[in-house]
């Protein structure tokens, strides 16, 4: 089981001119079959990658209880984890400050649509060492 994590903008750029070695953007073309990139609002969805291939290796918690968050050392996080999601932040908020629109759904392999609950997220009060993903969010970002 991992984590997938889908992401949509109404900006026409290839991202994966921003491919590194901790994240790797892929076009979706067909999404008729992907309940999940269905449920994005741009017209331009990709799925993004992780330096493990699938999305697990970025910041994940399973609850948003804690809500947003710098690591803590009670919690073990790689350091490659916090800078995969530090880069994944940053295009977030480039294409955000351009005026773009972006969103994205981070889910749990075997979960259901029904599952994903929708969450706006404004930017200007996170910072990138405080970003992480939810399991089965979808999260709408805001300037």
């Amino acid at each position: 089981m991992c984590y997938a994590l889908y992401l949509s903008t109404d900006n026409q750029k290839d991202l994966t001119k921003h491919n590194s070695d901790l994240v790797r953007f892929e076009p979706i073309l067909n999404d008729d079959e992907n309940h999940f990139t269905m449920l994005l609002k741009n017209r331009n969805k990709w799925y993004v990658g992780s330096k493990s291939g699938c999305s697990c290796t970025f910041r994940h918690l399973k609850s948003i209880e804690l809500g947003f968050g710098e690591p803590e050392d009670w919690y073990r996080e790689d350091q490659e984890e916090i800078d995969a999601t530090k880069e994944l932040f940053h295009l977030i908020e480039q294409l955000i400050f351009c005026e773009d629109q972006v969103d994205c759904i981070s889910i749990w392999e075997g979960s259901d649509p029904e599952d994903v609950v929708k969450m706006d997220v404004q930017l200007s009060f996170l910072s990138e060492v405080s970003f992480r993903l939810f399991e089965n969010h979808h999260f709408v970002f805001y300037k």
